[in-house]
């Protein structure tokens, strides 16, 4: 017998038999469009997706069996897993390990066409995306741009104190990172090998943490007598919070677990600190002067130049405000997810940078549009669903908070790592970041400490 003809036998049997959201209707209607996915028209209705993060590659997914064509732009050619970004700057992971070709994410999905470029305007009474000269028509537009460094006025800050964002951030931060080992090492000078081996991170929240965390490890374990003349270890990392506590968005028994845990790994941490310079030297903050040739930012985040494109208003951190459809109010098939997107979660606040939210949001636009491909009514308004918190301060030592179970240390740790694992994209980086966390557990060596790019000549403060 025909396999094809098998296949639909079994389909219709399990039909008749009841099986749930296979209907009759529903297997004859995937019946009828199998080989469907290698034929998509030019005359399909045309969804743009802008930025291949969380929130942009699952409403692409989410459009999966819609009859429209896709396109995604983005100006790099890869997905970043960004929760684990910190590892690449600490020498921990790679950058591949951590990463994934957007292309490879949709080989199989064949009304996606992937689009490598910049987004520049948007017109949006011709419908167009500009990518500098080049225009591309929409019927409906989803804009996931993410999220850009935010120094509050103080843009000059930046080339003093890179934050981390990008995969380009984090080997430069790395190669700062070991360069002021190798600096602190040649330094003659007592006062200049001291500011070398000092290390000042902005920013009390989960980045920070993390960053601050894996600094301390890294110094403390990681580059044991590899060194003749400095020891690593009396090497001091500072975290300075602008609140009384660190990990704010984390119940206070939280906060104060990851502060005793950065504390115990030697961090100095300066809570209701507000920074009022920072420069090659070092920081200030009040009246007080730290020395310190490596500053890293992890302050603040500000949406991408959506609202600049649309011409529409943002809240104050510049996110595009979107109604309970995720849609922008007076353009038509419009949308923004993400941390472009300002919206309300279920306790009036606002959804929060994670990525579960901009996967969730994603895919309610999905659901929007295929709707409206269809002629039918939308789905009910966006609900954003927080199914938990999770941060790591170093080894065996991590935060955990799952509505009201909420666990510090290393149970929470090793939860921490296998959440991680499990939202990894692709079966190959979940397998090398498993055995290069297992190496490092057992000789707490880092995989990837390697200084790449242009290596500056040493100077003094």
């Amino acid at each position: 017998m025909d396999h094809r003809l098998t296949l639909l036998l079994v389909c219709l049997t399990i039909a008749a038999a009841g099986a749930g959201r296979y209907s009759v209707d529903r297997l004859i209607e995937l019946w009828a469009r199998r080989g469907q996915g290698d034929r998509v028209g030019e005359d399909l209705p045309h969804v743009v997706v802008v930025g291949g993060g969380f929130g942009g590659v699952a409403a692409a997914r989410g459009l999966r069996h819609a009859r429209c064509r896709v396109t995604l732009i983005d100006r790099r050619n890869h997905h970043l897993f960004q929760p684990l970004l910190y590892q690449v700057a600490t020498a921990a992971l790679s950058p591949a390990e951590v990463a994934t070709p957007i292309r490879s994410l949709f080989r199989q999905q064949r009304n996606v066409h992937v689009c490598f470029g910049e987004v520049t305007g948007i017109d949006t009474v011709a419908r167009e995306v500009a990518l500098g000269s080049t225009r591309i028509g929409f019927d409906h537009l989803v804009l996931a741009t993410g999220a850009r460094h935010s120094y509050f006025g103080q843009d000059s800050w930046a080339v003093c104190a890179p934050g981390l964002k990008s995969i380009e951030d984090a080997t430069a931060i790395r190669s700062r990172l070991l360069r002021a080992f190798e600096e602190a090492e040649n330094a003659v000078d007592e006062a200049e090998r001291a500011a070398w081996l000092t290390f000042v991170v902005v920013g009390g929240g989960p980045t920070g943490v993390e960053l601050a965390g894996a600094i301390a490890e890294l110094a403390r374990h990681g580059l044991d007598r590899e060194y003749r003349t400095i020891d690593p270890t009396t090497a001091q990392v500072i975290l300075i919070q602008s609140g009384p506590r660190v990990l704010p968005t984390f119940a206070p028994a939280l906060s104060a677990a990851a502060e005793r845990s950065l504390r115990g790994l030697g961090v100095d941490i300066h809570l209701d600190t507000k920074v009022q310079g920072i420069d090659d030297a070092g920081v200030t903050i009040g009246e007080r002067r730290l020395t310190a040739r490596t500053v890293l930012w992890a302050a603040g985040v500000a949406a991408s130049p959506a609202t600049r494109w649309l011409d529409r208003p943002g809240d104050a951190a510049g996110r595009v405000i979107v109604g309970p459809d995720l849609s922008i109010e007076g353009l038509s098939g419009i949308y923004a997810v993400g941390d472009t997107a300002a919206c309300r979660a279920w306790n009036g606040g606002p959804v929060p940078g994670l990525a579960p939210a901009a996967k969730q949001a994603g895919s309610h636009v999905a659901r929007v549009i295929r709707a409206a491909l269809l002629g039918r009514r939308p789905p009910p308004a966006f609900r954003y669903r927080h199914y938990g918190s999770l941060a790591t301060i170093g080894r065996q030592a991590a935060v955990v908070e799952l509505g009201w179970f909420r666990l510090s240390g290393a149970v929470a740790w090793w939860l921490w790592g296998a959440a991680h694992v499990a939202f990894l994209v692709g079966g190959r980086n979940r397998a090398t970041v498993i055995l290069d966390w297992f190496w490092a557990y057992l000789t707490y060596r880092r995989s990837t400490r390697l200084i790449t790019g242009d290596i500056p000549t040493r100077s003094t403060p």
